[in-house]
């Protein structure tokens, strides 16, 4: 049985065997490097940084705390300058062997080379001439070596791939899948680590506007999927090809992630139609970024909320119609609760939003299924192939914007998977159309459907092929103002002169969302097939579309509507008001009852707010040792936010790590409707 207990940290292990210590003085809390008899500022983010380095170069390094030096003074220097952390190749102290600068964690491309210029000029100075330099700025690392036939001024073909171990030679590689013989491997890392990691990463490829954000989330894209790609193809004991080595050009570098990208591009030419277009020096740097940090081994959770930012950014403004914010994603999954063996389909899938929280909410069902999957192999076997045959064979979505659609895969395989069966294709299509983007997009075939349908856009029998309206019986329904709508039955469905509706000849233009509504009707089974679908308020309020509400009741049981606050979809530039509808398509000769209870409720506070701001209240808080679990909520759901203890200071929040967090469903308004199922009596929350 694995070892609950996580395994401490340099840092920590510094602190229990006192090379480390934290004291108060007065009203300021010091962290004294015992064997160089310094102490600092514990609260500044740089001295954590240099702290946590300072016990990597004890344990990971192999050096001895007599030979490091903390804030060293470089003789003669002008104007004075001390170097953060010095590695000696003596216990007196004489000779500098490694030159080390600081700097807090997400500093930008500008202050990272500031940074390296100025260890640069510490480490190689007449006085203090050391063989490596190097600056640490969390993750993203870079060394330099100054023996032998480098000049000082030397920045591109000295740099090596990690520092030297116990004053040994610079190794080729510093990433080895494994670990094992000196190396290390790639880590999973918190939210907020990964949230820095992917911000420095956009940073470098928007740089300061060279690169409209649309273009920059492209390369990123591509980048990440190579990341991904390598992480997986590496087999135990090979190193990675998604890092930097000794003496490496960017060029050569460069070479090597194309070559592997080129690759997937062979494989899946539908999702990578593009090379990647940034130059070689910009792709090292998001390499630098990156190379230390395992995608594969982050959570699902960790890396939607880490990807959410970024994505946000993408989706606002003219692409904002793509997107739907999580906490309305995940409201829907959880009130819908997908299973492993149901189909699930997203037919305006814009990002794969809906497709990942489907993915999500079944791999927890797996974890819940089978507990012990990573301490039993035959455990972890059963758990992957429970949520991955899922996401490869029962994930479905449809985009009719190509660029989105590619946006989606490539979001889909970042995070695990399930792109196989995203088409960039038409969803309002006939069927025989839609069986051309993928054979299984068939009448009554989806047990599932949850979509975000675009709104307020015509579709216009001008811009089409012929029949693509005709098609639609809901392109029939007259509104107020129509012409008369009974010219010898023109138009008329029998269903719908059964049901005594208003109907003409199809219209010129109809409303997408109207259309969207029939679609989703056509895709679900017959009388278990069950949607969540995002609509605007005017479908369920306009007298004109009275038509479309009664077409609606005859062709689905409304389980639940729950109205949204206008400011909704604010964020994204879309101030229409809106619900979501939780819908299930009758059986064939089903017939509606006036008594069936409706859920509804309209909650105000959906966990942010018009400027996209969190509004997540907290509800508790517990701990128990060295960890802490906290409650945050809103109408719709509240969500407990497990953290372990990580650093020396519990009262530190940089000192607690994100290890969890799940949606709590029986409470907020998920609850309610929960009860509801089991007592569907009429009510309005």
């Amino acid at each position: 049985m694995a070892n609950d207990q996580p395994a401490k940290t340099n840092l920590q292990r510094a602190f229990d065997d006192k090379h480390l210590r934290l004291e108060k003085i007065g009203k300021t809390e010091k962290i004294v490097y015992v064997a160089a008899n310094v102490s600092e500022k514990w609260s500044d983010p740089e001295e954590k940084v240099r702290a946590a380095f300072f016990a990597d170069l004890i344990y990971l390094y192999q050096y001895k705390p007599e030979t490091i030096g903390v804030e060293v003074r470089v003789p003669d220097r002008t104007p004075h300058d001390a170097a953060d952390l010095v590695v000696f190749a003596d216990a007196n102290q004489k000779t500098p062997y490694a030159v080390i600068e600081c700097k807090r964690d997400g500093v930008s491309d500008a202050e990272f080379l500031q940074a390296v210029e100025q260890v640069c000029g510490n480490g190689t100075w007449a006085k203090f001439r050391a063989k490596y330099v190097g600056v640490v700025a969390g993750k993203r690392r870079r060394y330099l070596d100054f023996t032998g036939k480098y000049e000082l001024f030397e920045r591109a073909t000295n740099i090596i791939a990690d520092l030297p171990r116990a004053y040994g030679k610079p190794e080729e590689y510093k990433f080895r899948k494994g670990g094992g013989n000196g190396f290390r491997d790639i880590t999973e890392v918190p939210r907020e680590e990964l949230q820095r990691v992917i911000d420095k990463c956009h940073q470098t490829l928007w740089g300061g506007g060279k690169m409209s954000p649309p273009a920059a989330f492209g390369e990123l894209c591509k980048i990440l999927f190579v990341k991904n790609l390598d992480e997986r193809q590496t087999k135990r004991g090979e190193f990675y090809q998604f890092q930097i080595k000794t003496h490496e050009k960017p060029d050569s570098l460069g070479a090597r992630i194309r070559a592997v990208y080129a690759e997937a591009q062979r494989q899946d030419p539908d999702v990578f139609t593009e090379t990647i277009k940034i130059d070689d020096a910009m792709l090292y740097s998001v390499v630098e970024h990156l190379e230390a940090v395992s995608l594969s081994k982050t959570d699902l959770d960790t890396k939607g909320v880490a990807f959410e930012r970024f994505m946000d950014e993408f989706f606002k403004g003219n692409f904002g119609q793509y997107f739907t914010p999580r906490e309305i994603i995940s409201f829907s999954v959880e009130m819908i609760r997908p299973e492993a063996h149901q189909t699930v389909l997203d037919p305006a899938c814009g990002s794969g939003g809906f497709l990942l929280h489907a993915l999500d909410f079944v791999r927890h069902r797996a974890t819940a299924e089978f507990p012990n999957y990573e301490d039993d192999t035959e455990e972890a076997k059963d758990h992957f192939r429970y949520w991955h045959d899922f996401a490869k064979n029962n994930l479905y979505g449809i985009e009719v914007n190509d660029e989105i659609a590619r946006v989606a895969k490539m979001n889909m395989i970042i995070h695990d998977d399930g792109h196989t069966n995203i088409s960039g294709y038409d969803a309002l299509e006939s069927f025989d159309r839609l069986k051309e983007a993928n054979r299984d997009l068939k009448k009554g075939a989806f047990d599932i459907v949850l979509t975000n349908p675009p709104f307020g856009a015509m579709v216009k029998a001008t811009e089409k092929s012929e029949g693509y309206l005709t098609k639609f019986e809901l392109s029939r329904y007259a509104g107020k103002g129509d012409v008369s709508a009974t010219q010898a039955g023109e138009g008329l469905t029998d269903s719908s002169i059964q049901a005594g509706k208003r109907a003409i000849k199809a219209r010129s233009s109809v409303k997408t969302e109207i259309l969207f509504i029939e679609q989703v009707y056509n895709f679900l089974k017959p009388g278990t097939g069950r949607a969540a679908i995002v609509l605007p308020d005017g479908i369920l309020t306009n007298s004109s579309l009275q038509g479309v509400r009664d077409w609606m009741l005859e062709k689905f049981k409304i389980l639940a509507v729950v109205s949204l606050p206008q400011h909704a979809f604010a964020h994204f530039g879309a101030g229409v008001k809106a619900s979501v509808l939780f819908l299930e398509r009758r059986a064939a000769g089903v017939a509606a009852d006036d008594n069936e209870a409706i859920f509804m409720a309209a909650p105000e506070n959906i966990g942010y707010d018009a400027t996209g701001r969190k509004t997540m209240k907290p509800v508790s808080r517990t701990r128990n040792g060295n960890t802490e679990t906290t409650v945050e909520g809103s109408e719709l759901y509240h969500i407990e936010v497990v953290r372990e203890l990580v650093g020396d200071d519990e009262n530190d929040p940089e000192s607690w790590r994100e290890t969890g967090r799940r949606i709590l469903p029986d409470t907020g308004i998920l609850g309610q409707f929960r009860a509801f199922e089991v007592d569907a009596e009429p009510f309005f929350v």
